[in-house]
C-alpha cells in the first residue's frame, strides 16, 4: 500500500491557480440582487439620515445621494442588516415580488 501513496505537495499560491478559478471582471459586473427573498424598503418619512444602514451594509448596496439614502437592488442580497441596525425602524423587509 505504501507504493500507492502520493507525496503531499506544498499548497499552491494564487498565481498557480488556473485562470477559470479567478474572476477576471470587476465585481460590479456581477449583479447578485436576484438571490434575495426579502427586499428592504425605506420609509423616508421615518428616516433621520443617520447613515447606519449605509455603514453596516456588507454589499455596499446602499448609497447616499446627498439628500437621502437609496438602495441599489442590483446588488442587495436582502440580508436585513440595514433594517436591523436602523435606530428608527425606517427600513422594512418585505417579501420579494415575483414580478421583480
Amino acid at each position: 500500500m505504501a507504493g500507492n501513496v502520493k507525496a503531499v505537495k506544498e499548497p499552491r499560491g494564487w498565481k498557480d491557480l488556473p485562470l477559470a478559478a479567478l474572476p477576471y471582471r470587476l465585481s460590479i459586473e456581477y449583479k447578485t440582487g436576484g438571490w434575495r427573498a426579502l427586499r428592504p424598503v425605506i420609509d423616508y418619512k421615518k428616516c433621520v439620515r443617520c447613515l447606519l444602514c449605509w455603514l453596516y451594509c456588507p454589499e455596499m448596496a446602499i448609497h447616499w445621494t446627498g439628500e437621502k439614502v437609496v438602495i441599489d437592488y442590483d446588488f442587495c442580497k436582502g440580508c436585513g442588516i440595514c433594517a436591523h441596525e436602523c435606530p428608527v425602524k425606517a427600513i422594512a423587509m418585505v417579501p420579494e415580488s415575483s414580478e421583480g
